[in-house]
Order: C-alpha cells, then sequence, then structure tokens
C-alpha cells in the first residue's frame, strides 16, 4: 500500500445526515424543519414528537454520526488517506449549507458526499441532491464570487447497500441476536428484515428509470441484501431460518397507500403462525437512530411481549471499523473513475455496484425541484 492513497481530484468528504434534536427545546423546532412548507400546527407537531420526549427529547442521531466522523477520520489517518472529513445536517445543526460555507472558505473546491442512507429512494437519495443544491443556491446568492471564492463541484458516493463493510457487520449481529435467543426456540427462530415504509408510489419509481415498476430498486435493494444475510446466517449456524422484508415507521396519511407489512402486524402474524421467536434486523438504517430505538426496541418490542414472543433487535451497522473501511473503498473507487482509470466496484449479491451517477428520472420528485450532484444537476 502506498504511503498516500489518492482520493484526488477530490479535496474534502461530507458526512450527510438527517439530523436530529439534542434536547427537549429542540423537538418541536426541528419538526418544523422536517415538515417545513406543509402548514402542520405546532401543537400536532408535539403529538408528533411524543416519541422524542420518551428519550429526554435527545435523538441519538448526532452523537452516532459524531463516533462515525471519528472512525472515518482514524480510519483514513492509519491507511494514508489526506482527505479532511466535514459534517452536515438536513435538519438541525451541523446544518447543511453552514457546512458547504465553511468548506468553501477553507477552499475546497470538489466535494464527495456519504449520505447516511444506503439504498435508493427519493427521500434516502433524491431529496438530499435536492437539499445539496438548495445549499448551493443560498451560497451563491450570498455572494461568494464577490469573495474570490468558488461554488464547489460536488458528486455522491454510490449507493452501499451491497458493500461487504455494510453487510457484514449486519451478518455478525444477526447472529449474535440469534444465540442470545432461549435455546429451546433459537432454531427455529424467524427473522424479519425491517426498513423504513414509503409510499408505494415512491418505491416504484426508485432507481433508474429501467428500474421502475413493482417496489422499485428500494425493494429489489432490500431483497439482496435481505436474502445475503440470511445466507451468511445459514453458512455460519447450519440453520436455514425463515425470513421476510417488512417496514416500519409509516408516517403519511392513511388513504395513501403504502409498504407492507408493518413489524408490528407481522409480529402478530408470525405469532398466530406458530413462530416461537423473532430476531428483528433494521437493515434499512445506518445506525441505531431514533426510528430504531422507537418503532422497534419499544413500540415492537412492546407487541412481542403482548404476545408473549420472545424476539432480540440485531445492531445497525454504525461506526463500525468495517463500515469507515468500506466509505475509503468508494472514495478511492469513485476518485479513480473520475480520473479516468478502470475500476472494478466492490459489491456482494446479485444486484452488482450502482451507478456512481443518479440517472435523469431517477428517484423523481412529486414537484420536480433542481437537485445536485446528477446528472440533471444544475450545478455540474
Amino acid at each position: 500500500m502506498p504511503d498516500v492513497l489518492d482520493s484526488s481530484p477530490y479535496d474534502a468528504l461530507l458526512l450527510l445526515s438527517f439530523g436530529g434534536p439534542e434536547g427537549p427545546d429542540d423537538v418541536v423546532p426541528f419538526l418544523e424543519n422536517v415538515t417545513r412548507g406543509r402548514g402542520i400546527p405546532k401543537e400536532r407537531l408535539k403529538e408528533v414528537g411524543r416519541h422524542y420526549f420518551l428519550f429526554g427529547g435527545v435523538s441519538p442521531i448526532n452523537d452516532q454520526n459524531r463516533a462515525l466522523l471519528d472512525a472515518l477520520r482514524k480510519d483514513f489517518a492509519e491507511h494514508g488517506l489526506d482527505l479532511p472529513v466535514y459534517w452536515g445536517n438536513r435538519n438541525w445543526a451541523p446544518y447543511l449549507t453552514d457546512t458547504l460555507r465553511e468548506m468553501v472558505r477553507d477552499g475546497r473546491r470538489r466535494i464527495l458526499v456519504l449520505a447516511t442512507s444506503a439504498y435508493a429512494s427519493y427521500s434516502g437519495c433524491r431529496q438530499y441532491r435536492e437539499n445539496l443544491a438548495d445549499a448551493l443556491a443560498a451560497l451563491e446568492a450570498e455572494g461568494l464570487e464577490a469573495e474570490g471564492l468558488e461554488l464547489p463541484k460536488i458528486d455522491k458516493l454510490r449507493h452501499y447497500f451491497n458493500h461487504p463493510g455494510f453487510v457484514e457487520p449486519m451478518v455478525d449481529g444477526v447472529v449474535r441476536s440469534l444465540a442470545e435467543l432461549p435455546e429451546e426456540v433459537r432454531d427455529a427462530a424467524h427473522i424479519a428484515f425491517s426498513t423504513h415504509s414509503i409510499p408505494t408510489s415512491a418505491a416504484d419509481t426508485s432507481g433508474p428509470v429501467e428500474e421502475h415498476g413493482d417496489g422499485g430498486a428500494y425493494v429489489r435493494q432490500h431483497l439482496d441484501v435481505a436474502q445475503m444475510i440470511a445466507d451468511a446466517v445459514r453458512e455460519r449456524t447450519g440453520v436455514d431460518h425463515p425470513w421476510q422484508l417488512v417496514y416500519q415507521s409509516r408516517s403519511g396519511a392513511p388513504h395513501v397507500p403504502w409498504l407492507e407489512p408493518d413489524i408490528c402486524d407481522h409480529l402478530e402474524e408470525r405469532h398466530a403462525a406458530g413462530v416461537p421467536a423473532v430476531v428483528m434486523a433494521p437493515i434499512g438504517f445506518v445506525s441505531d437512530h431514533m426510528e430504531v430505538l422507537y418503532d422497534l426496541d419499544t413500540e415492537a418490542t412492546a407487541k412481542a411481549r403482548e404476545l408473549g414472543l420472545p424476539v432480540r433487535r440485531s445492531a445497525t451497522v454504525g461506526a463500525d471499523p468495517r463500515f469507515a473501511a468500506a466509505v475509503r473503498d468508494l472514495v478511492l473507487e469513485r476518485a479513480a473513475d473520475e480520473r479516468g482509470q478502470e475500476v472494478a466496484p466492490c459489491a456482494l449479491g446479485a444486484l452488482g455496484a450502482s451507478h456512481n451517477l443518479c440517472p435523469v428520472g431517477c428517484c423523481p420528485a412529486r414537484a420536480p425541484r433542481p437537485a445536485a450532484a446528477g446528472a440533471d444537476s444544475p450545478y455540474a
């Protein structure tokens, strides 16, 4: 390995995440940021935010991003990758626009973005790209050029749902959770692979246009990861556990179809079918943030307790060193591709490596908005 790994032409990595409140007084302003433009009354937001108040008004996501930042910086330094890592959020401090402004003033001109969402979807990819375009437009309006500064060129790392550094920690988590179940129910345990529910219309149009259809890229990617984990668990334990992809954290209007089954409904159905135990594996989430702590560890676990059904919840990837190493690999892969070198992307499963550049029509919004870091970017 060379003393210094080559990330050129990129001069910075931006960790881009959702953000979350860090105290009770932050909850409603945070939810106002998340729901801006929807006209939701403040009293309704207080009701929506009740699960945050159960945890002292603090979402764990920001601390988990700090841990991931530390892991990335440590990995880069240990492997000779001289690339500074910044952090910005969509909905809470540190805000994306503020971080981009800091990066521009630090002289960063070619920025790679790591979004804390591994799969294709509007909310998991396109919306982040729209936020990047909004931030660039805000900086442009501030008149940075008058200060002799330039807007940076931004690219986004490809979807990493099937990178070994993302998949293998989840395999370990499921194996550990199975081992924690009582021995008499362990071998017959069912695995519920869980991810965020989204409207079926958004799922059907997720990914490039050629992947649109029943569930789109969003469902296919999750099914691919679930199958990989189930196969690896069978190899490790010698037991072929039944499994299903299920959904959680629905937040839309009741008349709008969203992906199903819900995790709590699934637990009831599996219990009625005689399943003696369940491992809940949140494969759709990078870290143990609020939707994992509340929807799985609180609501779903309470439902299982009501049913008398033994359950365990496996860990997310979080700041696992293997995930940090995967990010390093993705950075070097994208940098080499930008330099015109031949690249062999690292990907497991049946779907292969995802695209580097989101094409036109990929994960479209209901109302078209500019989006950076894609083939349709106004900031290319």
